[in-house]
């Protein structure tokens, strides 16, 4: 654990670089020597024996600093009287130079604050929960604050030394271990899964293949409604191969019975992740849904307060712009997709049976011929889960109309 003296200094130094990265980041666009952002930079070259000589780290950022005021003291010393072609040539390439230079500064700068964040959130993860108390609380505030700026730093793209330290740290297993710790908050859980998603977006290529089964069981059984949204985010991500994990881990089952939980948003995107599984899943997974009674449940979601079903969905509004001619067929189409999108807002499981038919249909999981095999299946199943001839011919019409033959 490190001194709180030297958290401090560290702190102190971050908040600096944070204010120089930007002003170097705004002289990129604006490379004029005498601009506002020039000064902080030129002002932290005079005193870099005294700031940067103690980490190694930021040798390259005084060289840098070193470099920039060489070139200022350059373009000062062109004056701006002499209205020669070859002065105003050299004060273009000086600006050019300044411009390169401050995006070094900026890349070096970034470099540092990536290093000091990852290896301050690989100690952190590292650390064993204290009792409870004051102390608990402090210590899982601290983790909670580095875990969202990760999260926000990974999120903005690709960057081959970010991966690097990471790797190193071996922070991505370290995040998956207090996903997978009952023990540990389900605050501090849900954030270590929002970072995991957030690093196979990074590069999925890399970490995807990490802690797959574990993280599929971690993220089903905190059961909140932001644990299956990360599932839902995973296998747009991941696709194919993460519903086989899911089929083949057992998780189905449980991910089924979600439907049945009391908690509204939870329900609602578990719904979400059963269509997402429908669009990607393989013959093995949509036969293990279906096994788990999914379609009757679909039946009975369909059938409760939040259902209905689109095709006559204008029964629940007063007005009528429904109507897809009124306004010509363009501008009739985008009304329609708009009124479906408000009422799915208010009834999001509504016609639920046929949308799922229809990611099934339009999927990449399923070959064609199992698409037309599973049809009569699932047809079948609404029957026997109907209560009523007249609920079973609506929902049957919109299998049928939602999805080709």
């Amino acid at each position: 654990m490190k001194d709180p003296s030297v958290k401090e200094e560290v702190s102190r130094v971050l908040q600096v670089l944070e204010a120089l990265k930007q002003a170097s980041h705004d002289l990129q666009s604006h490379p004029n020597p005498n601009s506002a952002a020039m000064n902080p930079l030129l002002q932290l070259e005079t005193e870099s024996d005294g700031i940067l000589s103690d980490d190694p780290n930021l040798s390259a950022l005084s060289h840098r600093l070193a470099e920039l005021k060489s070139l200022v003291d350059d373009y000062n010393r062109r004056s701006p009287n002499r209205s020669s072609i070859r002065s105003f040539l050299a004060r273009r390439v000086s600006t050019h130079s300044i411009s390169k230079v401050a995006g070094s500064i900026e890349s070096e700068i970034q470099a540092w604050i990536d290093r000091e964040s990852v290896e301050s959130l690989a100690r952190s993860l590292k650390k064993e929960p204290p009792p409870e108390g004051h102390e608990e609380q402090e210590e899982e505030e601290e983790l909670a604050s580095l875990l969202g700026q990760f999260e926000n730093r990974i999120s903005q793209g690709f960057n081959r030394e970010l991966q690097d330290l990471v790797l190193k740290a071996r922070v991505f297993g370290s995040l998956g271990r207090i996903l997978c710790d009952p023990g540990r908050s389900i605050r501090i859980r849900e954030l270590c899964a929002y970072c995991i998603t957030a690093l196979i977006g990074f590069n999925k290529d890399v970490f995807a293949g990490f802690l797959m089964v574990s993280l599929i069981h971690a993220l089903v059984s905190l059961g909140t409604w932001k644990s299956v949204r990360l599932l839902c985010s995973l296998i747009k991500l991941i696709r194919s191969p993460l519903v086989d994990e899911i089929e083949y881990s057992g998780e189905i089952p449980r991910i089924i019975r979600l439907l049945d939980c009391k908690d509204q948003e939870t329900k609602v995107m578990a719904m979400d992740c059963v269509l997402e599984m429908g669009y990607f899943g393989r013959k093995e997974a949509i036969d293990a849904m279906l096994g788990e009674g999914l379609i009757e449940k679909l039946v009975e979601l369909q059938r409760s307060e939040l259902g209905g079903d689109l095709i006559g969905m204008e029964r629940f509004d007063s007005d009528s712009e429904f109507d897809s001619d009124s306004d010509g067929g363009g501008e009739g189409k985008k009304k329609k997709k708009r009124k479906e999108k408000g009422f799915l807002g208010r009834h999001p499981f509504a016609s639920c049976v046929a949308r799922f038919a229809v990611q099934l249909e339009v999927g990449e999981g399923l070959r064609q011929r199992e698409k037309r095999a599973l049809k009569p299946e699932i047809l079948r199943r609404v029957k026997e889960g109907c209560v009523s001839d007249a609920e079973a011919a609506t929902i049957v019409a919109e299998v049928l109309w939602g999805s080709s033959p």
